[in-house]
């Protein structure tokens, strides 16, 4: 049957997603949007690029226009993050004490920013997950020359290409010996590592961080595990995020990596998740999947709206995501194991625009374009299919 309260825990971009998707479904019963900041919904990719170089302003990250968001007839609840969840009862607490009961519970809380031991308290050390976040990283650059990116995945490369691009002296550090090593395969990341350096980016990489040095409460270095000291006026630690599950404790669900769902992106009678937190059944990739990219927040959604309005289908995408570094935009597309074998399909990556397409036991499992976004969107379709028999020769 139709729930006729809905209840939405998250309100940025899944979230809102997911409220939308159910209006352009039909659905007309009451709907409720609780989220844990102050500031109405935005978009999260912009913070680590255009915000953090001061491109765009933060009111223009806004995902909808009050006006939007007034048409779309849901209560919005912000600033009272949700602190429990009675699954049974399908009821929400929340910090204020407000205690929300719906038919239909949507999970979508996101991340938090990951932090290390050692790595947090003196003045000058940043991570990058909220808006607040990225106005407080911009603000402290505007006054350094020096900073530090500790962590060489997708948020660290980004944030040192938009303060290499504000005139700092950029060091990305990192335990994998090469940027993005974990996401594209050594091939690609030998690539994304050249574009960095030739840009003045200085990589300490290979090498695990293992504290900072300070002066008067305020960071001046990073110290890795060879005690070299990287010398610092800013630090950012971007070392990935936590699914946010801590409220989730006690409430009987299953929590994994994520909130633990079937491959309707349920986690139990009633209870969805959606976006960054939901680690759910994939039933083509015969494993648990959680996706952390904006393409997927709204994919994801579709899928959930339409699953708690009855149509019971599995969710079944294939993934993608993409970064901006410089000159540079990157799309991945499918699953690009660092050990799969990468071959270069179209373009060149001396001229900075190629496709490459990457093999696991005779198929392919995955494609990612350079600068190239309409020739991998077409290749796109070979995923999961055998691989061509004529290929150009491997870099």
């Amino acid at each position: 049957m139709t729930p006729s309260r809905v209840l939405v825990v998250g309100a940025s971009a899944a979230g809102l997603a997911t409220a939308e998707a159910l209006r352009r479904k039909g659905y007309d019963g009451t709907l409720t949007l609780l989220g844990g900041e102050p500031h109405l919904p935005y978009d999260r990719p912009p913070l680590s690029k255009q915000v953090l170089a001061g491109a765009k302003e933060p009111g223009t990250t806004r995902l909808r226009t009050p006006e939007a968001l007034a048409a779309l007839d849901a209560e919005l609840l912000l600033g009272d993050p949700a602190v429990g969840l009675d699954a049974a009862g399908r009821t929400v607490r929340t910090a204020s004490g407000r205690e929300l009961g719906a038919d239909a519970v949507v999970v979508a809380t996101g991340l938090r920013a990951r932090t290390l031991p050692g790595l947090t308290g003196p003045q000058g050390v940043h991570v990058l997950r909220t808006l607040d976040d990225a106005l407080a990283l911009r603000t402290d650059l505007l006054a350094a020359r020096r900073l530090v990116v500790v962590g060489e995945g997708v948020l660290g490369c980004e944030i040192a290409a938009t303060a290499r691009s504000l005139g700092l002296d950029v060091t990305l550090a990192g335990p994998r010996p090469g940027p993005m090593l974990a996401q594209f395969g050594p091939v690609v990341s030998d690539l994304l590592g050249a574009l960095h350096t030739g840009q003045g980016v200085r990589l300490r990489l290979g090498r695990a961080v293992t504290g900072l040095t300070t002066e008067q409460d305020r960071v001046t270095g990073v110290r890795l595990e060879t005690d070299e000291v990287l010398p610092a006026d800013v630090v950012a630690v971007a070392v990935g995020g936590e699914p946010a599950t801590d409220w989730l404790a006690g409430s009987g669900l299953r929590i994994g990596d994520g909130l633990v769902c079937d491959s309707r992106c349920r986690a139990a009678d009633g209870i969805y998740a959606v976006g960054d937190v939901a680690a759910w059944h994939h039933e083509l990739l015969g494993a648990t999947v959680r996706l952390e990219n904006r393409t997927n927040a709204t994919e994801q959604a579709l899928a959930v709206a339409g699953n708690i309005l009855g149509a019971d289908l599995p969710y079944v995408p294939v993934p993608y995501f993409w970064t901006d570094q410089f000159d540079a935009r990157i799309q991945a597309h499918g699953l690009l194991a660092p050990d799969a074998r990468v071959t270069v399909v179209d373009g060149s990556p001396e001229t900075g625009r190629f496709v490459a397409r990457y093999e696991r036991d005779g198929r392919v499992t995955g494609v990612l374009g350079w600068s190239m976004p309409k020739q991998a969107r077409l290749r796109r379709q070979e995923i999961g299919g055998p691989v061509p028999s004529l290929e150009p020769s491997t870099p």
